[in-house]
C-alpha cells in the first residue's frame, strides 16, 4: 500500500515518541541508581524531545486544516509556533541542568560507571534511530527540524555520556561528568537560539533572509510599463510560502486588460525568481505621494 510522505512523516513521529519515552525512563532510574548527573540530565534532555515531538505532531495535524473564515490561512502558521514554544522549553531545560552541573561539580560523587554505561549506549542506539527517521523531513519542514536537533544533539549527548563512563571507570575523574553535562548543555542553548531567533522573526513578520529586497525592486521595475515599486511588505507565513504585497505605479494610464497583464508578469516574476507564492498588488497611476520602497510611520 502507498504510503502519503505526510502519513510517513507522522509514523515516523510517533515512532520516535515511543522510543524517546523509553530512553527518558531508562535513563532516568539509570541516572538515579548510578548517580551519574551526565545520565540523569540526558534523561530530561529526552523528556524535552519527546514532548517537544509531540507539540510538533500536534501542529502537523493543524497546519492542515483548510482554510476558513476565522483563519484565511488555515494552519499554516501552527509549526511555526510549535517551533517557538520548543525552544522555550529547551532553553528552560537547559538552566536547571547548568545549575545542577555547577552544585556537582562543587561537589563530586562517585558513578556506578558499569550501569551507566549499559544504559547510555542504549539510549545512543535508539536516538541513532530516531536520527534517521527524521533527518530527511528536517530539510522541508522548520518545525521538524526543532525536533531533528533536539534528536541529533541528544546522539551527541550519548556519545559525550559513553565517553564520560568510560574515562570515569578507567581513570577515576568523576569531575568529567557534569563537565560533560555543561558542554551537551550549551551546545543545546545554541542551537536551540538559532531556532527561537528564526521563529520569532516569522511570527514577527519579519522579510526572509534569502529575499534580498532592492534587487527585487530593480528586477519589478525593469517590466515593461512600471515606473516605480513602493509601500513593499514581504513576510512568510510559514517555513516554505512567502507573501508579497506592494504598489505598482504605471507609466501610462492604461487600460484594466493591460494594467492587468503587468500584473500577471510581476507575479510570475515574483514567483519564479523569489519564490513568492501569494502576492497582492495594488496597481496606481499618479497614485501614492510616498514613493518609499518601505512605507514609513509618519506623525500626525
Amino acid at each position: 500500500m502507498h504510503i502519503h510522505l505526510e502519513d510517513k512523516r507522522e509514523k515516523n513521529l510517533v515512532l520516535v515518541i515511543l522510543m524517546n519515552l523509553f530512553i527518558f525512563i531508562s535513563e532516568l532510574l539509570g541516572g538515579i541508581f548510578s548517580r551519574s548527573l551526565s545520565l540523569l540530565s540526558d534523561s530530561f534532555h529526552n523528556l524535552s524531545d519527546t514532548l517537544s515531538i509531540v507539540i510538533s505532531l500536534i501542529a502537523i495535524k493543524f497546519s492542515k486544516r483548510d482554510n476558513s473564515y476565522k483563519f484565511t490561512f488555515g494552519g499554516k502558521r501552527a509549526e511555526i509556533i510549535a517551533s517557538f514554544f520548543n525552544s522555550i522549553f529547551l532553553f528552560i531545560v537547559s538552566f536547571i541542568l547548568i545549575r545542577e552541573s555547577i552544585i556537582r561539580l562543587m561537589n563530586p560523587e562517585i558513578v556506578k560507571t558499569s550501569l551507566m554505561l549499559i544504559i547510555a549506549i542504549i539510549g545512543l542506539l535508539l536516538n541513532g534511530v530516531s536520527v534517521l527517521l527524521l533527518k530527511d523531513f528536517s530539510k522541508e519542514s522548520m518545525n521538524i527540524k526543532s525536533s531533528y536537533l533536539h534528536l541529533l544533539m541528544d546522539t551527541l549527548s550519548s556519545v559525550a555520556v559513553v565517553f564520560g563512563g568510560i574515562l570515569m571507570m578507567i581513570f577515576k575523574i568523576y569531575w568529567i561528568d557534569p563537565i560533560l553535562t555543561l558542554l551537551i548543555t550549551l551546545y543545546i542553548l545554541k542551537e536551540g537560539l538559532e531556532i527561537f531567533i528564526n521563529s520569532i522573526k516569522i511570527l514577527m513578520e519579519g522579510t526572509p533572509k534569502d529575499i534580498d529586497i532592492d534587487k527585487l525592486k530593480n528586477d519589478v521595475e525593469k517590466i515593461e510599463g512600471i515606473s516605480d515599486l513602493h509601500h513593499v511588505h514581504i513576510w512568510q507565513i510559514d517555513d516554505k510560502n512567502y507573501l508579497f504585497e506592494g504598489h505598482i505605479k504605471l507609466k501610462n494610464d492604461v487600460s484594466i486588460s493591460e494594467a492587468d497583464n503587468i500584473r500577471k508578469s510581476v507575479e510570475n516574476l515574483l514567483n519564479d525568481e523569489f519564490k513568492i507564492s501569494h502576492s497582492t498588488i495594488q496597481i496606481e497611476y499618479n497614485g501614492c505621494c510616498e514613493k518609499d520602497l518601505i512605507k514609513k510611520h509618519y506623525k500626525n
